[in-house]
C-alpha cells in the first residue's frame, strides 16, 4: 500500500540531540534512543470514516517525534499500519449497502489527503492489514504451537491468545483487572463470551462466518485476523523485535497496546517490546468528547473544503500538551489562523532578535516530552519582537521560517 506524497525537511543548523518522552509503562519522561537510527510504529486508521480532528492531533503528534529524530541526523524507520477489514468497516459498509472494499479504498485516500495538507512526513511502509494476512495467520498457528493460543470448542474456528502466556500482562498500561475488563467490553474485545480461558484474552483469528470476507488460514482454517495481532506481526515484520516507539491515541493503550506487545514480546521471547509507548490525548468539541455516536465529529477534509488553512489546524492542535485531553473550538481555530497570519508577516521581515537563540529554545521545549505550548510561546515571542522593529539579525527571519518549517510542520 502506497503512504502518501511528502515534502523536504529543512535542516538546521546547530546542536542536535533526541527528544525525552513519556513512557505510559514506566510512567516517567526519558530519553529516546541515542543511537544513529530509531524506530517508530503507530496505529493508523480503520477506514470506514474520514480524518476527525482526533486522527489529526495523534498524527502530528509522532510527526514531532519523527521530525526531532531527523533533526537529531537519525536514520528513521517509521511504520504505519491501516486495519482495511474489521468489523466496524463491515458494520459501516452494511449499513450504507456499500462494498467494504471500496470503502476502505475511499477512506483511506482521503486520510493520504489530509495527512499530506497537514505535511505529516509520511512512512517508510505504510501496510493495511489484508496485506499482512499470510504473515498475521503464520503468527497464529506459531502461538498455538507455542500453547500460548487456543481455539474455542464452540466450533467457530474461533482463536484467542491466553494471557496467562504472558506473566507480566498489565505492565504497560499500569491498570487493574476490573479496570481492564471494563475497558475490554467497551473497546471492541468480548469478556462475556463463554469458552474463553480468561475473559481478557483477545481474539487471534476469527473463523469465517456467512456473509464475512474470510481468507485461507492454513491450519487455522477460513477467516480473518484479530486486530492486535495485525499491529504486532506488521512491526515485527518490519522494525524487529524491539522498536523505540510504540504509538497512538490514549484509547489504544488497552486493550490494543498492551495485547499487540504481549503478542510481540510471546513470538520473540524479548521484552519489552517498544522501549517506550507513547499515547497521545482526546481531542473534544466545545466542551464535550468527539465521537461517532454523538454526531460532533469535525472531519479535516471538511474543514479544508470550507478554506481553512491546514497550517492554522495543525497550529491549533498544538496549542495543548500532546498528552492532554482537550478541546477544539472556534475560538481555538481562530487564535491559530492568527498566529499563522503573524508567524507569516514576521517570516517577511528584514531582520529580527537572534535567529540561533529562538531556534534553540524551540529545540529545548520540543525536546522536553514535545512541549508544544512551550515552543509556540518561543515563537509568539520572537514574532512580536520582530514585528515590533526589534533586533539586526538579518538571517532571523529565514531561520525562524525554517525552524518552524523543519520542527513543528508549520509552512509559512
Amino acid at each position: 500500500m502506497d503512504a502518501w506524497t511528502g515534502h523536504e525537511v529543512p535542516t538546521l543548523p546547530g546542536d542536535t540531540t533526541s527528544p525525552a518522552l513519556y513512557d505510559t509503562a514506566r510512567r516517567e519522561v526519558v530519553p529516546t534512543t541515542s543511537g544513529p537510527s530509531a524506530t517508530m510504529y503507530v496505529c493508523g486508521i480503520t477506514p470506514y470514516d474520514a480524518t476527525h480532528l482526533g486522527h489529526a492531533a495523534t498524527m502530528i503528534t509522532f510527526d514531532l517525534v519523527h521530525r526531532l529524530w531527523h533533526d537529531a541526523g537519525k536514520k528513521v524507520t517509521y511504520v504505519q499500519n491501516v486495519t482495511d477489514i474489521d468489523d466496524p468497516l463491515l458494520e459501516r459498509a452494511n449499513r450504507d449497502g456499500e462494498d467494504w472494499i471500496v470503502l476502505a479504498m475511499r477512506e483511506t485516500a482521503l486520510f493520504r489527503e489530509d495527512m499530506e495538507a497537514l505535511r505529516i512526513i509520511p512512512p517508510a511502509h505504510y501496510v493495511g492489514a489484508v496485506e499482512s494476512i499470510p504473515a498475521i495467520a503464520a503468527h497464529v498457528r506459531e502461538l498455538l504451537a507455542d500453547g500460548a493460543a487456543y481455539t474455542l470448542d464452540d466450533g467457530t474456528g474461533d482463536v484467542y491468545y491466553s494471557i496467562a502466556a504472558s506473566p507480566k500482562f498489565g505492565y504497560e498500561s499500569n491498570l487493574t483487572r476490573d479496570e481492564m475488563l471494563v475497558l475490554s467490553a467497551e473497546r471492541g474485545g468480548d469478556p462475556e463470551r463463554p469458552g474463553k480461558r480468561d475473559p481478557l484474552d483477545p481474539l487471534l483469528w476469527r473463523g469465517a462466518r456467512d456473509g464475512e470476507p474470510a481468507w485461507d488460514g492454513g491450519d487455522l482454517g477460513p477467516g480473518r485476523p484479530g486486530w492486535h495481532i495485525e499491529c504486532a506481526t506488521i512491526a515485527l515484520g518490519l522494525l524487529g523485535n524491539r522498536i523505540d516507539v510504540q504509538g497512538g491515541g490514549n484509547d489504544l493503550l488497552y486493550p490494543h497496546h498492551e495485547c499487540s506487545a504481549a503478542h510481540a514480546e510471546r513470538l520473540t521471547g524479548e521484552a519489552p517490546f517498544a522501549s517506550h509507548y507513547v499515547h497521545a490525548g482526546m481531542i473534544g468539541l466545545d466542551g464535550e468528547k468527539m465521537s461517532k455516536s454523538k454526531g460532533n465529529l469535525v472531519f479535516v477534509s471538511r474543514l479544508r473544503g470550507d478554506g481553512v488553512d491546514p497550517m492554522a489546524v495543525r497550529l491549533g492542535l498544538m496549542t495543548g500538551h500532546y498528552r492532554t485531553d482537550r478541546q477544539w473550538t472556534d475560538d481555538v481555530l481562530k487564535d491559530g489562523e492568527e498566529r499563522l497570519a503573524r508567524w507569516r508577516s514576521a517570516a517577511e521581515a528584514g531582520s529580527g532578535p537572534s535567529g540561533e537563540g529562538l531556534l534553540a529554545a524551540v529545540r529545548e521545549a520540543l525536546r522536553n516530552d514535545l512541549d508544544t505550548p512551550a515552543a509556540l510561546a518561543v515563537v509568539d515571542a520572537w514574532v512580536e519582537a520582530a514585528l515590533a522593529g526589534a533586533g539586526d539579525d538579518v538571517e532571523a527571519p529565514g531561520l525562524m521560517a525554517a525552524a518552524v518549517d523543519g520542527l513543528l510542520g508549520v509552512k509559512l
